[in-house]
């Protein structure tokens, strides 16, 4: 059920998007500590163990079998697969980069979305579109600057998770007009829970003190919590309306990172995030003139 697109609902579904970003940065760089002591594979499925285990005992009293009830099995299932490869290769490419750089190159999924549903929706990109996306591509190798010395693999792999993220995304729009958004981040983390729990338990490696159990059972809270927000934002406001608010996540990683890791960006990172922001706020208004 989507809410009617009046000024005040856009305006809650701004407020619900960018506190998804303020627990997106939580859980990366819950992640980004964690990773440095535990393999992994196992902080990924403890992820979405805790995940599902939150939620259960949350949403079951309020929902019942409403919770897992949809007609579109099949897709859940796929997103919860894509759920896994998303969140193990962010978290493997969390090992090696800053929280900025990963978010920076993250900032290519609005630009993917424009590519890909051009052909699905039979909409035609035009010359200033196509300008658009090559510049914010441009700005991706600002960032990544392959054959220099500040490259490194992992960001290869970061580039491989926005991809992935695009399709994901396409895929949450769809499923939000048919499942309720309890339904829509419940059902990929149990997928997720159960297809990574005979590798986890394979490598597993006890994490050593509470401070990394505490963060381990908060990373379910906020992804859990980042995720239901992220679909009731899309209930409240549209996509186009919504997307641009994915910048201030750059603010959040940069602050988190500084705070937590002593990281400061360097000069070509803040560049190439500028050049990919601008080309996506670009393809935003060119949406939105074309609605």
């Amino acid at each position: 059920m989507h809410h009617a697109d009046t000024a005040r609902n856009r305006i809650v579904g701004i407020g619900l998007i960018s506190l998804t970003y303020v627990f997106f940065t939580l859980l990366d760089g819950s992640a980004k500590w964690l990773v440095q002591s535990v393999p992994v594979i196992v902080v990924v499925w403890l992820r979405f163990l805790t995940h599902t285990l939150i939620a259960s005992a949350l949403l079951f009293p309020l929902r019942g079998r409403a919770l897992v009830r949809t007609g579109h099995l099949r897709w859940h299932l796929v997103r919860g697969l894509m759920f896994c490869a998303m969140t193990g290769i962010n978290f493997w490419a969390l090992q090696y980069l800053q929280l900025t750089v990963t978010a920076s190159i993250f900032f290519t999924v609005p630009i993917l979305i424009a590519l890909v549903s051009a052909p699905l929706l039979g909409e035609k990109l035009d010359a200033r579109r196509w300008a658009a996306i090559l510049i914010g591509f441009a700005g991706v190798l600002v960032i990544v600057r392959p054959g220099s010395e500040s490259f490194h693999p992992a960001m290869l792999l970061s580039l491989a998770n926005a991809v992935l993220y695009a399709a994901f995304n396409l895929m949450t729009r769809k499923l939000a007009a048919y499942d309720s958004p309890e339904t829509i981040q419940f059902l990929p983390a149990v997928v997720a829970s159960v297809v990574l729990a005979p590798f986890a338990l394979a490598a597993w490696e006890s994490p050593q003190g509470w401070r990394e159990w505490t963060l381990l059972c908060l990373m379910g809270v906020f992804g859990g919590t980042g995720h239901y927000l992220l679909a009731m934002a899309h209930r409240y406001a549209p996509a186009s309306t919504l997307a641009p608010f994915l910048y201030q996540q750059i603010l959040y990683m940069a602050l988190f990172g500084y705070l937590v890791f002593g990281s400061v960006p360097d000069k070509a990172v803040w560049i190439g995030a500028a050049i990919v922001i601008a080309s996506g706020l670009y393809l935003f208004a060119r949406e939105r003139r074309g609605r």
